[in-house]
């Protein structure tokens, strides 16, 4: 069994039919009406589109049926001025896609925990380099481990969802309710795969803690932390936190093959993905304006946003006998992680991935350009690749800044 439902961020990972037109009119009225409710807006962008729109949507189009994918939600901004925006494929059989639709954003939740970290280093409330037994002294090696090594994943802490009995368990109970305890059991932290801060290996382990750590620096809830530092500021009126399946409609519907047969998966359980409080849902627009808000560093100092694009991570992952290097994968300028982001070609990211739904939100600072893309898979998709959102930002990047791509 192959397991593609991680919410990964992923050092290595970035390397049509008549239908598409009819499903984005057809998503500007409704989601037009669904605004005037809900007092704001994420709509398709006029139709037909044309000049730099239609060779966006021609973009989309075209990976949509070249990639087998069910549907693709896309919105590209640049200074804030919208691009294109709009989906295409369904959503349901005889339900279109639309751009104001719910999807799982994972990791994203996770860039918004280590921008919070930033923002409290500002405050001087917290240091990088304060060790993890200031506020969580149960946890194993709590006295070499510091925030930062959370933050920019140099814990050496073993990554639970590649775990066998974690990912078998998972497997045959995907809706499955999971406490930090019986997650965290899977992580083995005892022992280490190398002393920490020598080496980088990604772990979702580390942001569980990360997330248990700022509500103790903080004395508040995750989410409401979330809703106060990221949300508000940002003006993401459509992103919350899941602590059941639910997700408040609309709601972009997922399917995968994972399991071995081809079944909706939009409602499996999240809860082992991240920390509580950060297994975040949103709709596209706000996907970009995270993007857009993460990216240029909006809620941080300068001296902050320098560390979020490098911590230190530069030069690290060196491949061990203990740890391979696909587990160890060597950070470079041009590749490397950051605090909770991805650094790739100048372009800071975040690129989810969980059970049928897969998104991107790729920033570029010297543009001011973000893309956000989130996709459903297909029966035929190949659901070996980790990420299909990311094809089809980088073909964008490609179209729109041919001279710095995605890489």
């Amino acid at each position: 069994m192959t397991r593609k439902r991680t919410a990964l961020l992923c050092a290595g990972a970035l390397v049509l039919s008549s239908a598409p037109l009819l499903a984005s009119t057809a998503a500007t009225a409704a989601t037009s009406d669904d605004a005037a409710r809900h007092g704001h807006r994420c709509v398709s962008s006029p139709t037909p589109a044309r000049g730099q729109a239609r060779a966006i949507l021609d973009v989309i189009e075209r990976d949509r049926h070249e990639l087998k994918l069910r549907a693709v939600v896309g919105r590209v901004t640049e200074h804030g001025r919208d691009l294109w925006t709009g989906a295409v494929g369904p959503s349901m059989t005889d339900v279109p896609a639309r751009p104001d639709m719910r999807f799982r954003a994972g990791s994203v939740g996770i860039a918004f925990m280590g921008t919070i970290l930033l923002q409290l280093v500002d405050e001087k409330k917290v240091s990088l380099d304060d060790h993890l037994s200031r506020w969580l002294p149960k946890v194993p090696h709590a006295n070499e481990i510091t925030l930062r090594m959370l933050a920019d994943t140099t814990s050496g802490f073993h990554d639970y969802v590649t775990d066998a009995g974690f990912l078998a368990r998972l497997e045959s109970h995907p809706f499955m309710h999971w406490t930090p305890a019986e997650i965290l059991s899977y992580a083995h932290l005892h022992d280490l795969l190398y002393k920490p801060g020598t080496n980088f290996s990604y772990s979702h382990a580390n942001f569980l803690l990360l997330g248990e750590a700022l509500e103790r620096i903080t004395h508040t809830r995750l989410d409401h932390l979330l809703e106060q530092r990221i949300y508000r500021p940002l003006g993401l009126r459509a992103t919350s936190n899941s602590y059941t399946p639910d997700m408040p409609s609309p709601v972009l519907h997922a399917f995968t093959s994972e399991r071995g047969k081809y079944e909706e998966s939009t409602f499996w359980n999240p809860s082992w993905t991240t920390a509580a409080g950060a297994v975040i849902n949103m709709n596209i627009c706000d996907l970009a304006r995270a993007g857009a808000g993460i990216g240029s560093g909006q809620t941080i100092s300068h001296k902050s946003y320098k560390t979020l694009l490098n911590p230190g991570t530069v030069g690290l992952g060196t491949p061990t006998k203990k740890c391979p290097a696909t587990v160890c994968m060597p950070q470079t300028e041009a590749v490397h992680f950051g605090i909770s982001v991805l650094v790739v070609n100048g372009w800071v990211v975040s690129n989810p991935s969980f059970s049928g739904y897969a998104a991107i939100m790729a920033y570029l600072p010297s543009k001011d350009l973000s893309i956000a893309v989130s996709v459903t898979y297909s029966p035929t998709t190949d659901q070996s690749v980790q990420n299909l959102s990311n094809n089809i930002a980088k073909d964008l990047s490609h179209l729109l800044v041919p001279n710095q791509p995605l890489i």
